[in-house]
């Protein structure tokens, strides 16, 4: 049994290595590996041919939740936008606290962390926010090198924090684990580690800047006030711990339904005219490789526990010594976001959560520290989306790894912070609240 499951494994990889040398995206070339994975589990009735369509299709359908919140939250983030809150808010916050410069980066830290912690893609912040928050930091006088470094961890930590976290969603949902308490033990590491790197890289000013040069690049819309940009995330905060404050009189609305009433406050306040169906079509494009993903990763979590492979590596991990294994998570975790996006996390992280909590570590504080290492992996190749989009919405025309690796240290700094988070996980229980 054992040596088929590893010829499947092997068929797996190989598949994948194919597709990637043919530079096929990182889509097809899971979706090719999955459908590899599968013929090669027919030969041995691992599963049968024909029930093959079957696990392909319940696959799919695994993280449907995820993509719902996904799409429900990039949408109201996106009306945020067009309606001119985002710009609203950089501008408003660089003009209003320049001469305080450590509360101007601290919040402008804050408004890069907030697309991603709504939608759950660090990738969502770099496009919503990326550019005025880049033209706000040149403008307080940050060194143009260390910008695209301090986009990529913030957006990395953004994907990490609160309320939707899509690594944590995979893991609980492989796991059987709720999806809840996860805010301290994730909102309190995001924000410290959020805060150290925004006063490392940005605390040495380079040549010396004219604020109103860039300033005047970011365009306001008339009408906005603050008010306007408050009231949605009140109304989506309000909903969010209305049910925890009266369990028993308020109904549980779900997080895709939270985001859509905020939505529609949005729209109904929004100064100008936003066209809805343009919008929500715009999302769909936007956001299709990463929806894709997680149809896809469902798909080869089914067949990977169907043929066997899932078991294969689950015993790897437990057959690993337990100090060996905590030297190895910093370059596994990272590694397998780089090559496999969200699909690391299927893989590797489930079986590794279940061998933790079988040792008492206790599961939610893993899966928040494991959360804090993926997003790092997102600088690495062959993807590296969330590093080289950061090069992109900044306009910084130097090589990748010229300004990426000015993040040396506010990496290092994540990477000890979770695993310090894994090994002392039964102690820090008391921030598991819900």
């Amino acid at each position: 049994m054992i040596y088929q499951t590893i010829i499947i494994s092997a068929v797996l990889v190989i598949a994948y290595a194919l597709a990637q040398w043919k530079k096929l995206s990182i889509e097809i070339s899971l979706f090719l590996a999955t459908l590899a994975g599968a013929l090669a589990g027919a030969i041995f009735r691992t599963p049968p041919l024909t029930e093959i369509p079957r696990h392909l299709v319940e696959g799919s359908f695994t993280y449907l939740d995820v993509i719902l919140v996904f799409f429900t939250a990039t949408l109201f983030i996106t009306i945020i936008q067009e309606s001119g809150g985002i710009n609203f808010a950089v501008r408003q916050t660089v003009v209003g606290l320049a001469r305080f410069r450590f509360l101007a980066l601290f919040l402008l830290m804050i408004i890069v962390l907030i697309p991603g912690a709504l939608t759950g893609a660090g990738s969502v912040s770099l496009l919503v926010v990326g550019t005025p928050v880049a033209l706000a930091l040149k403008g307080l006088g940050v060194e143009e090198n260390k910008i695209p470094a301090i986009l990529f961890i913030l957006a990395g930590l953004a994907a990490a924090a609160p309320p939707v976290n899509i690594w944590a969603m995979i893991l609980c949902a492989g796991t059987a684990i709720p999806y809840v308490g996860f805010e301290l033990p994730l909102a309190i590491p995001v924000l410290l580690l959020g805060t150290a790197t925004i006063l490392i890289l940005g605390r040495q000013k380079g040549k010396k800047a004219e604020l109103d040069e860039f300033l005047n690049k970011i365009e306001l819309v008339p009408g906005m006030n603050w008010w306007r940009l408050l009231l949605p995330f009140a109304v989506f905060f309000g909903l969010v711990v209305a049910y925890r404050l009266w369990p028993f009189s308020f109904p549980i609305l779900g997080l895709p339904l939270e985001f859509i009433l905020a939505s529609l406050a949005a729209y109904l306040i929004s100064p100008v005219k936003i066209n809805l169906i343009k919008v929500a079509s715009s999302t769909v494009s936007k956001l299709l490789p990463l929806l894709s993903i997680m149809v896809i990763v469902g798909m080869l979590q089914q067949i990977m526990a169907a043929s066997g492979v899932k078991g294969l590596i689950s015993y790897s991990v437990l057959i690993i010594p337990l100090g060996l294994l905590f030297c190895l998570l910093p370059i596994i975790i990272p590694f397998s976001e780089g090559v496999l996006t969200y699909g690391g996390a299927a893989i590797i992280g489930i079986p590794l959560v279940w061998y933790l909590n079988s040792l008492g570590y206790h599961a939610t504080i893993v899966i928040s520290a494991l959360s804090l290492l993926w997003p790092l992996g997102d600088g690495l190749p062959p993807t590296a989306l969330i590093g080289r989009l950061s090069l992109i919405v900044t306009g910084y025309e130097g090589s990748y790894w010229s300004s990426i690796k000015k993040a040396w240290l506010p990496w290092v700094m994540i990477t000890v912070v979770a695993i310090l988070m894994v090994i002392f996980s039964s102690k820090l229980s008391f921030l598991v609240i819900g």
